[in-house]
């Protein structure tokens, strides 16, 4: 099991032991910092799509909402550059949460992008339209970092297997903007469960992806 985790995250992570966490005696298949980034999109997409209740926004959010987004990225990359640059020290703690706001944001573009591609009807709306909305979003923030890091654990090797599925949901998300821009698959689906032939190109997407990431690395390793 710990090969195949390793494996599946080796073209995506470092993958260092002492920046990654671990469950069920298993390494997880990325860092601290990926962990948050895919499960912080999945938990916020999910969010997103649950407020949106089938109406499908295809606008992008205010730009207040825009500007919190952009600060959320802004501390994982500020966390990140300071760390690498040897300016100050960080942690598996500061890693996590910083990349599960980094998560949180990226659906706030990907959702629009996402359902003005894909769907037949959509709604002139924009995601996390009401303030209630963005407070009940920006709240789940610390329910899901203390979840991830410290309840998620129990489930032992559920947990590992709970990252893969987040990060292979996170490229399909992203790679269905790219197959829903080929003139048959554009704006053409009413219901997810007739979406199955793009989710099946976009999951063979990233299979790809991963596969040339995960060679790209053994190859600029062999390199060195």
């Amino acid at each position: 099991m710990q090969r195949l985790l390793q494996i599946f995250g080796y073209g995506l992570c470092h993958q260092l032991p002492e920046r990654s966490l671990f469950a069920g005696g298993l390494q997880l298949p990325v860092c601290a910092r990926d962990t948050g980034i895919y499960l912080g999109f999945v938990v916020s997409l999910l969010l997103i799509v649950m407020v949106s209740r089938h109406r499908r926004p295809t606008e992008f959010p205010s730009w207040p909402l825009l500007l919190l987004g952009g600060a959320f990225i802004g501390a994982m990359a500020i966390d990140g550059v300071t760390s690498y640059a040897g300016l100050r020290a960080t942690t598996n703690d500061l890693r996590l949460i910083t990349g599960l706001l980094a998560g949180y944001a990226l659906p706030l573009v990907a959702v629009p992008i996402v359902n003005s591609q894909m769907w037949r009807t959509v709604s002139r709306e924009r995601p996390l339209p009401r303030l209630r909305d963005v407070l009940v979003w920006v709240a789940s923030v610390p329910i899901t970092y203390v979840t991830v890091r410290w309840g998620l654990p129990y489930l032992g090797v559920a947990y590992p297997l709970m990252v893969v599925a987040a990060v292979l949901v996170t490229f399909v998300c992203v790679n269905l903007v790219f197959v829903c821009f080929i003139p048959r698959f554009e704006r053409v689906t009413d219901r997810l469960r007739d979406a199955w032939p793009q989710i099946l190109i976009a999951l063979a997407l990233t299979a790809g992806q991963l596969a040339a990431a995960g060679w790209l690395r053994l190859f600029l390793e062999g390199l060195g």
